[in-house]
């Protein structure tokens, strides 16, 4: 028989330590848990996750009605029961804003793949959403994509949502995620992101089916290995140097434009002005 009110502890739980590590500013994020096929619990409106208490958890039908609880639930659970109904073994769903992985949405890059172990292993490719305004079913079915296909995804402009067999598991993917995010931010601030080949990925591939987390879908779709590899290549000081200026100005009007050549660029046509002028 599940133990109710041990569940809600959990979401209140998983609550502190997402307001703790900076991934829900203020009343941000929600989580949920099953109970059973039709039954799901998650957190309200407008309550801090840090601050959840059992009593503020409520209950819902998959159809998204509540059913009980003494505060309003959160509007977004339409998202997490959309995964629910796609995939009968989750039982877990947490929604926040983990600062690094959102930047990556806002952005509009792609999160790389093929550069740190632990993410091949544990999370694979991380799709990209479309935006939707949140809380409504347009915004639940932009999840539906990815949601056989991935265990966590960045939602456009927005945060990241994650599913697993519990509640904690569920947290894992987005506390790996944002750490993963943070050191591909850090290391491009340093100049370069080295890649891992794609033989040492099939090796990491190959430990995470004996370690019985699955076959990765890349492996299932015969797709790339190894995406958005243009991510962090770094600064070619030798092959941009050596060019002259008018292939320098050539190139930079082609686009796309580097700061660097815009720079050159800049430099070029002042040094030719002053010239003429003299």
């Amino acid at each position: 028989m599940v133990n109710e009110f041990k569940l809600k502890q959990e979401i209140c739980e998983v609550g502190r330590k997402i307001y703790a590590k900076g991934f829900a500013a203020a009343n941000d994020g929600n989580i949920s848990c099953r109970i059973d096929k039709n039954t799901v619990l998650c957190t309200p409106t407008m309550v801090s996750k840090g601050f959840l208490k059992p009593d503020d958890i409520c209950t819902v039908q998959i159809d998204g009605k509540q059913i009980a609880g003494r505060k309003k639930r959160t509007s977004e659970v339409l998202l997490h029961l959309e995964i629910y109904k796609q995939v009968p073994e989750v039982n877990a769903v947490v929604h926040c804003h983990p600062p690094h992985a959102t930047a990556f949405s806002v952005a509009g890059e792609t999160i790389p793949t093929c550069i740190l172990p632990e993410v091949e292993v544990f999370l694979g490719t991380i799709p990209t959403t479309a935006y939707e305004t949140p809380g409504a079913q347009d915004f639940a079915n932009t999840i539906l994509p990815f949601v056989q296909k991935s265990k966590i995804a960045v939602l456009k402009n927005h945060g990241t949502v994650s599913w697993g067999e519990t509640v904690d598991r569920a947290y894992w993917w987005t506390e790996i995620l944002d750490a993963y995010c943070r050191i591909l931010l850090l290391a491009k601030q340093i100049g370069r992101v080295e890649r891992i080949s794609e033989p040492k990925v099939e090796e990491l591939l190959d430990l995470k089916e004996r370690f019985g987390i699955g076959v990765d879908p890349r492996r299932l779709q015969n797709a790339d290995l190894c995406v958005n590899t243009e991510f962090g290549r770094g600064y070619d000081q030798a092959s941009c140097c050596s060019k002259s200026p008018d292939a320098t100005i050539e190139a930079a009007a082609s686009g796309p434009w580097s700061d660097a050549d815009m720079e050159r660029v800049v430099q070029e046509i002042t040094d030719r002005i002053m010239a003429a002028a003299k």
